[in-house]
């Protein structure tokens, strides 16, 4: 979900202040990294991030935006997606969501659901541990796919479930 200016500098100001609690300093690279992720629905990867920031400040290095990445996930900030061994992908929206991923374009869109925290397997889970979050994505082929590949019937889903136990 796309947001408006107003909340994106909103947000880049409540990470600034997010910095200065935990002892880390809100430099203008990691703000120009986060409000790049604020401004976009697509989930980049940190290439992708690390191309459109560099536009705006040519001597950023792909490491700093890796290291920004880490730390806004690691406040909650942002969110990884995509499955385990994929290019990671980022993702700004911290509404509850899952997303759809087009296997053959690479296309993630967000998914909203009302009851996607009543998963029915979660019962079976809780002999395992206490489950803090459920994420949910589904693959399959995009409308634009289709349509280009003049695939009707012939496309599949697959579920990706990742539950995360702390």
């Amino acid at each position: 979900m796309k947001i408006g200016t107003n909340e994106v500098e909103r947000r880049v100001q409540a990470f600034s202040e997010v910095c200065r609690r935990y002892g880390a300093k809100a430099t203008h690279q990691r703000r120009e990294i986060y409000r790049e992720l604020l401004r976009t629905d697509e989930h980049p990867a940190a290439e992708t991030i690390y191309a459109r920031v560099r536009k705006r400040i040519p001597a950023i290095s792909l490491d700093t935006v890796y290291r920004t990445l880490r730390l806004l996930e690691k406040k909650g900030l942002i969110s990884r997606a995509g499955f385990l061994n994929e290019k990671a992908r980022f993702d700004a929206n911290t509404l509850p969501h899952h997303h759809f991923v087009c296997t053959r374009c690479g296309f993630m869109g967000d998914i909203y659901h009302k009851e996607r925290d009543e998963f029915l397997a979660l019962r079976d889970v809780s002999a395992m541990g206490t489950v803090n979050s459920v994420h949910i994505e589904l693959r399959g082929i995009c409308k634009s796919c289709q349509k280009n590949s003049r695939l009707k019937d012939n496309y599949f889903f697959a579920i990706l479930i990742v539950i995360s136990t702390i």
